[in-house]
């Protein structure tokens, strides 16, 4: 796998071997930090973190997975910097890659993260944008690989806004790594019909299926049931009409059930509004593999920098 120089703004952009090849870098670099083991990789890089949106998980795992590899992390949030106000977004990535060896952005359009790619002339890694989450995936990914073994075949369902840039990521990653995937929703927050069409064709290869459904049942046999909040940063407004068409849709203990799996888990990529999306008591239950899936965010944006611009 060899991933130098390149950017990471979709995983429509990988194949399924660099996709894996990414979750086994993490595995790795993750027992070697439990081992008390970090690496030099990053050494003498400096890496510029945009942070339009806040966060928690992205911000942490981007400045420890640099800290660990011996670079140096710079935050830049909205105030620090004139991305798209004062400075064209083309303008600033050009002064950003004569001063960075890499470029994190975390905010709101997804031409903006492409555009830095693009002018910049580092490696850029999308932290999220309202379209699209791709280090989530990978953390995703590897949380069901130190669950299940492996990814493909599983059964995977994703409960709630099925439009959002979880939905849109976790149905491009799980098509392309022979997942099952289901999105459960009521049909006017389903996945556009272009993005369906594409990952359908990723899941024709690798011989998996996509079912869009507004039935409960549509759980049934899930080996990982997976939501987010019903209102992403942004969408504040709308929280009143989202939440009354989507309570049916909640992940309670009576829709865990109906899997008619003891074994199936569930997931969450955080942060989470206990009793609208997913009751206390399921998050509770299956916390040990939610706080993973959080941690893992860490070491697999680690592999991500690693691999696209670490000396290894």
């Amino acid at each position: 796998m060899n991933l130098k120089g390149r950017s990471f703004l979709t995983l429509k952009d990988f194949t399924p071997e660099e996709i894996q090849g990414l979750v086994d870098l993490a595995a790795d670099l993750k027992a070697k930090k439990k081992q008390g083991i970090t690496g030099q990789s990053l050494k003498g890089k400096n890496i510029a973190l945009i942070f339009e949106k806040p966060s928690t998980r992205t911000r942490c795992s981007f400045t420890v997975a640099c800290v660990d590899e011996g670079g140096h992390p710079e935050y830049l949030g909205r105030d620090d910097i004139q991305l798209g106000h004062k400075e064209s977004v083309e303008d600033t990535a050009r002064v950003l890659g004569r001063m960075f060896d890499g470029i994190e952005f975390r905010g709101f359009k997804q031409e903006n993260v492409e555009k830095l790619a693009k002018y910049s002339g580092v490696p850029v890694w999308n932290g999220l944008t309202d379209t699209y989450h791709p280090t989530q995936i990978l953390a995703d990914f590897l949380t069901l690989t130190e669950q299940f073994g492996s990814l493909k075949g599983l059964n995977f369902v994703f409960v709630g806004d099925g439009r959002n840039n979880m939905a849109n990521s976790l149905m491009i990653g799980c098509s392309k790594m022979g997942v099952n995937f289901t999105i459960l929703a009521p049909k006017s927050l389903w996945p556009g019909k272009e993005l369906v069409e594409e990952c359908e064709v990723y899941a024709a290869a690798a011989g998996s299926t996509i079912t869009l459904s507004d039935e409960l049942d549509a759980v049934k046999g899930a080996d990982a049931v997976y939501t987010d909040v019903w209102c992403s940063m942004g969408e504040e407004a709308l929280a009143a009409e989202r939440i009354a068409i989507l309570k049916p849709y909640q992940v309670n203990a009576e829709l865990m059930a109906r899997t008619g799996k003891d074994s199936t888990i569930f997931m969450h990529c955080l942060p989470a509004v206990k009793g609208n999306e997913v009751t206390a008591d399921v998050f509770d239950k299956y916390a040990d593999v939610v706080f993973d899936e959080a941690e893992n965010r860490m070491h697999t944006i680690k592999a991500v920098m690693v691999a696209t611009l670490g000396n290894c």
